[in-house]
C-alpha cells in the first residue's frame, strides 16, 4: 500500500470512529453560519434608522424583505452550481427586493467564465426579453459591470417561439453552434453568441409581459456543455458559499433604506452605462422620483414615452420593494395606460381612487418612491413633469 493510500485509509478510519461517537464537525461552516444568523438579527436595525424614518407599512414589509434577500443570497451562492446551473426565479410577488415590479419575471444562473453554456428558451407572450451576463467579484459582492446582453431583437426566434444562445469565452465555429442548436431542439438556427469575459459571474434573464397574470411567461434553460461527472460537498467550500451569502446580505442592507429625496418630483431619465452597480439592464433607461401625499392629495405625472419595447412605472417603499400588487394597482405599464389624444400620458398617484383611468394606488403608504423604466427606447425619454393637486380636482382633468 502506498503512503497516499495509507493516509486515505487512516482518514477513513478516523471518520468512521468519529461517526460512532457523534456527528463529524464542520467548524468552518459552523462559524460563518453563526455569523449569518447574527447578521439577520442585526438587519432589523435597518428598519429603524433615525435619519431615514419608515412608515408602519414599510416596517412590516421590511421584515419580509429581510427574508427575501436571504432567499436570493442562498439561491445565488449556496445552492447555485456553475458546473450544472439552473435558472431560478429571484423576484416575484413573494420575493420583493432590489426594485422589483409586477410585470416582469427575472431568473438567475451562476456562470464560470471558463465554461461553455447553451441557453435555450421559448418566448411566450413577452413584449421584451433579454439575457444579461454580469461581471465582477465572485465573493457575494454585487456585480460591477455588464459583460454583455442579448435581447429578443437580436435573437433568431423560430416560428414556434424557440431560440438559443451560446455563452463561452471564444466564438464557436458555425458547425459547433449548429450542433448545439440541434441538440437543443432549436431547429436550423445556430443561435446567438455572448462572449464570456474572465470576470463573468452570473446571467440574469428578464421577460416583461403586458399582461403578466394571463400571459405566458418565457421559458429559459441553461446547460453546461462540459460538466464534471460528480461533486462532493466539503467544509471549506460550503463555508465559502455561506460567506458569499453573508456578503450579499450586507451589501444589500447597505443600499437601503433609501432617502426620499425631493418629494413629488421625478428626476431626469438616464440610460444605463456598461459600468454599473448591481443588476441593471443594459438596454434600458430609468428615472426615479418620490411622492408624499395627504389623504386628500394626488400627484399628477405627465410625460411621453419614446417608441420602445416596453415601459412601466412602479411605486416602491424605501427598501426598493413594490407594494402588494395582488390587491391594488401599484404599477402601470404602457399597454395598460390610457393615453391622451396626442400620445402623451397622464398618471395620477393617490392614496384613494380619484376616478382617473391611470390611477396608481399608494396602497396605504403616505410616502414612497416612484420608478420609471423604458426598454429599448429610441431615445432617452424627456423628464416627466409633476404637480400636486387636491384629490377632488382630479375629476376636472381633461380626459382622452
Amino acid at each position: 500500500m502506498s503512503d497516499a493510500d495509507a493516509a486515505d485509509a487512516d482518514a477513513a478510519a478516523d471518520a468512521a470512529a468519529a461517526a460512532t461517537q457523534g456527528s463529524v464537525p464542520a467548524p468552518l461552516t459552523a462559524a460563518v453560519f453563526h455569523d449569518l444568523l447574527d447578521e439577520l438579527r442585526a438587519l432589523e436595525q435597518r428598519l429603524f434608522l433615525p435619519d431615514i424614518p419608515l412608515d408602519e407599512l414599510s416596517v412590516l414589509e421590511g421584515y419580509k424583505w429581510i427574508f427575501s434577500i436571504l432567499a436570493v443570497g442562498l439561491d445565488a451562492h449556496v445552492w447555485a452550481d456553475p458546473a450544472r446551473p439552473r435558472f431560478v426565479d429571484i423576484v416575484g410577488p413573494y420575493r420583493k427586493w432590489g426594485g422589483d415590479n409586477a410585470d416582469a419575471y427575472y431568473q438567475y444562473a451562476p456562470i464560470d467564465p471558463d465554461r461553455t453554456y447553451r441557453v435555450t428558451g421559448r418566448r411566450g407572450d413577452a413584449d421584451y426579453l433579454s439575457l444579461t451576463v454580469y461581471g465582477g467579484p465572485s465573493d457575494g459582492r454585487y456585480s460591477e459591470r455588464i459583460v454583455g446582453t442579448v435581447n429578443d431583437r437580436a435573437l433568431d426566434i423560430a416560428d414556434d417561439g424557440t431560440f438559443s444562445i451560446v455563452l463561452c469565452p471564444d466564438r464557436p465555429d458555425a458547425a459547433d453552434a449548429a450542433d448545439a442548436a440541434d441538440a437543443a431542439g432549436a431547429g436550423d438556427s445556430a443561435g446567438a453568441w455572448l462572449k464570456l469575459e474572465p470576470d463573468a459571474v452570473c446571467a440574469i434573464t428578464r421577460d416583461y409581459l403586458a399582461d403578466p397574470v394571463a400571459g405566458r411567461r418565457a421559458e429559459w434553460h441553461i446547460e453546461a456543455l462540459d460538466p464534471p461527472a460528480t461533486r462532493r460537498e466539503d467544509d471549506a467550500d460550503l463555508a465559502r458559499r455561506f460567506g458569499a451569502t453573508l456578503t450579499w446580505i450586507r451589501d444589500q442592507a447597505r443600499i437601503v433604506p433609501i432617502p426620499l429625496g425631493t418629494p413629488n418630483t421625478v428626476d431626469e431619465p438616464y440610460g444605463v452605462p456598461t459600468q454599473t452597480f448591481g443588476w441593471a439592464a443594459g438596454d434600458a433607461a430609468y428615472a426615479m422620483g418620490s411622492y408624499q401625499l395627504d389623504e386628500d392629495q394626488a400627484l399628477v405625472i405627465e410625460g411621453r414615452s419614446p417608441p420602445c419595447a416596453f415601459w412601466n412605472v412602479c411605486l416602491w417603499n424605501q427598501l426598493l420593494h413594490t407594494y402588494d400588487y395582488a390587491y391594488e394597482r401599484v404599477t402601470l405599464n404602457g399597454a395598460q395606460a390610457v393615453y391622451e389624444p396626442d400620445g402623451s400620458w397622464r398618471l395620477v398617484v393617490a392614496r384613494h381612487d380619484p376616478g382617473h383611468p391611470n390611477w396608481i394606488s399608494t396602497a396605504g403608504h403616505s410616502r414612497g418612491r416612484i420608478w420609471f423604466r423604458w426598454f429599448l427606447p429610441e431615445s432617452t425619454p424627456l423628464r416627466p413633469t409633476t404637480r400636486l393637486v387636491g384629490l377632488a380636482d382630479v375629476a376636472g382633468l381633461s380626459r382622452p
